[in-house]
């Protein structure tokens, strides 16, 4: 199903001069904010979440959204992507790696994440939601998507499917983002939903990435409450890297600060999973953990961009072009 997308309207630039780069474009530069120096940050996991979306959303979600305490916003109003960018303008946020949503009963559909992405490719990256039911159809249509969309990567719900991360199910997957050279995003840790058995415990991805050796994996939402089981699993494997995603940075347990401030200072990626975390508070929370200035720059903004080749001004030009539609 595709659902209608937001109206166009100007893009909002945080710096001078644009780079395309990898399918959509980058920004350089600081963004300067009274004087004092902010680091632009790239999220690296945010939903789309429009009033259409959030209307085709699973009805059994509201015991989540209860339970979260999520503003009804969120849970049942939605909100226009042109909020959306205010949002990430406010909080100094340059860049969003949006997903296209793969829950099984419910998935967006890639061509509404790509029309996004054209309307703002300043502001916003692509990957593409796995549904391992779909089998070689959803293996082509990924491929499809990175090549001719300009999609940087995948994502995987695992608890969604209540299928763990590595059964063979998700194999045709795991070899087509190695043979495309993008990286994946796998949940860790419990599901949160009230509903959903928890199926992706971190030490899952040991398996995967020895079997995929050459595939990115990054486990997504810190891997709580088996934060430490996840650390071990990213010092283990080169190609394991974790997100900071959909937990409150007041509420990291003090290995994961300890990792990320040491040994993990090139292997975490700052999200928020918005809209489960908002984006200023989200900020003001790692401001408040008084990292270090090398060590919040890899976080918010360095391994994002080395480890989706964000960076790399001569990547994949024909995706660039294949990229770019004309509209009449």
């Amino acid at each position: 199903m595709v659902w209608v997308t937001q109206d166009k309207v100007g893009r909002v630039n945080l710096t001078s001069g644009t780079d395309k780069k990898n399918g959509c474009e980058t920004q350089s530069g600081q963004i300067r904010n009274g004087g004092s120096e902010l680091i632009p940050a790239i999220d690296a996991v945010v939903n789309l979440w429009t009033p259409d979306i959030v209307r085709n959303l699973p009805k059994h979600m509201a015991t989540f959204w209860k339970h979260m305490g999520t503003p009804r916003k969120y849970s049942e109003v939605g909100v226009p992507v042109e909020e959306l960018v205010a949002a990430m303008d406010e909080a100094h946020i340059e860049k969003g790696i949006m997903m296209a949503m793969a829950l099984g009963e419910f998935d967006v559909a890639y061509e509404v994440i790509r029309d996004v992405v054209e309307q703002y490719p300043d502001r916003f990256c692509a990957i593409g939601g796995i549904n391992p039911h779909t089998g070689m159809r959803g293996v082509r249509k990924l491929e499809k998507a990175v090549k001719e969309y300009g999609f940087i990567g995948a994502h995987l719900y695992p608890h969604w499917f209540r299928t763990p991360p590595n059964d063979k199910i998700y194999y045709p997957f795991y070899a087509k983002c190695c043979e495309l050279g993008v990286p994946i995003q796998i949940q860790i840790g419990h599901s949160a939903q009230t509903l959903l058995p928890t199926v992706a415990h971190p030490i899952l991805l040991d398996e995967i990435a020895i079997y995929f050796p050459e595939l990115k994996i990054i486990g997504i939402h810190i891997g709580w409450p088996w934060v430490e089981e996840a650390i071990a699993v990213a010092w283990k494997h080169p190609n394991v890297y974790l997100g900071s995603d959909a937990h409150s940075p007041r509420y990291w347990k003090p290995e994961f600060i300890h990792y990320l401030k040491t040994r993990g200072r090139d292997k975490i990626i700052f999200g928020t999973d918005w809209p489960i975390l908002e984006f200023r508070r989200t900020r003001e929370e790692i401001d408040a953990l008084d990292l270090p200035e090398d060590v919040k720059r890899k976080l918010l903004r360095e391994n994002a961009y080395r480890v989706y080749n964000l960076s790399e001004s001569t990547a994949h030009p024909t995706r660039k072009q294949k990229h770019v539609r004309k509209r009449s």
